[in-house]
């Protein structure tokens, strides 16, 4: 009865400890620390952040670590590509800076500044017209963006 009293305590402590060493290594699929650093560079108004973010998704195993969603159905029911103005990648954008703040649970406190940066990166789009269809492509982006700030 005695050897079987020390084998269970044994084994019970050899088991609680490595129940301490799995619990204090976390889990092997943890994100970076500084995900919330690196998800706010990829979403503010700049173009810098733009093309950062743009080369990221372009490149996104190399930041798989970071388990970012990079999912998105562009411009939802909204056309992606208004009258011909490329505003796809403009909704990827605006999806990936949702999607993920929401993840975090800090949508709230970052959407009025993911829905400015998804008119500054619109504004970039039509940057590129002038005349009557630069103006029609900015009264596109302002619509887009209305509709973000009232419903997204």
């Amino acid at each position: 009865m005695r050897v079987r009293r020390r084998l269970v305590t044994a084994l019970t402590t050899a088991l609680l400890s490595l129940g301490a060493v799995t619990a204090s290594t976390g889990p092997a699929t943890a994100a970076p620390a500084d995900k919330p650093q690196v998800l706010s560079g990829f979403t503010q108004t700049s173009a810098a952040s733009y093309n950062s973010w743009l080369s990221a998704r372009g490149s996104q195993s190399s930041w798989a670590s970071y388990a970012f969603d990079w999912s998105t159905d562009y411009c939802s029911t909204s056309p992606d590509n208004p009258f011909g103005f490329p505003f796809e990648v403009s909704c990827a954008r605006h999806d990936f800076g949702y999607r993920n703040y929401k993840a975090l649970g800090t949508f709230a406190a970052n959407k009025s500044r993911l829905d400015s940066a998804f008119y500054a990166d619109l504004q970039r789009v039509c940057g590129r017209y002038s005349g009557a269809t630069g103006t029609a492509c900015d009264g596109l982006a302002w619509t887009y963006y209305q509709a973000v700030r009232a419903f997204g």
